[in-house]
């Protein structure tokens, strides 16, 4: 599996790629293995302000569906639209194609304290 060094990663197995007060976030190739077959992405919280750990929308597998928690405090600015169509992204490329949102960051150095690639893989075994 791959943990790419350049982000952050949370116990509920999402990751943050941070560019300056900005944002990319979506699920662990470690999340989308255990899900399985990703058969929809759902969120509809574009343009609310959201608190760490709150949930921003779900991830819907052939057998169960998931909850999407936002890894620091922010406004949602942007849904992936390629995953309408294309969810299967999330499970072909997890940290390319299949990112899930975009974010205004509150406080940017909020995902400093989320775990580093080496930590994430500690974690999950």
């Amino acid at each position: 599996m791959q943990y790419p060094e350049n982000l952050r990663y949370t116990s509920d197995h999402e990751w943050i790629m941070v560019e300056g007060n900005t944002a990319t976030v979506g699920i662990t190739d470690f999340a989308q293995r255990e899900l399985g077959d990703i058969v929809f992405v759902d969120v509809n919280t574009v343009g609310k302000s959201l608190k760490a750990n709150e949930i921003f929308g779900t991830v819907e597998a052939v057998k169960t569906v998931s909850d999407l928690y936002l890894p620091v405090s922010g406004k949602i600015t942007e849904v992936n639209s390629e995953l309408e169509g294309n969810p299967e992204y999330v499970n072909q490329d997890p940290y390319g194609k299949g990112w899930m949102i975009k974010m205004e960051l509150d406080n940017p150095s909020d995902a400093d304290a989320l775990m580093n690639a080496a930590a994430y893989e500690k974690s999950v075994g």
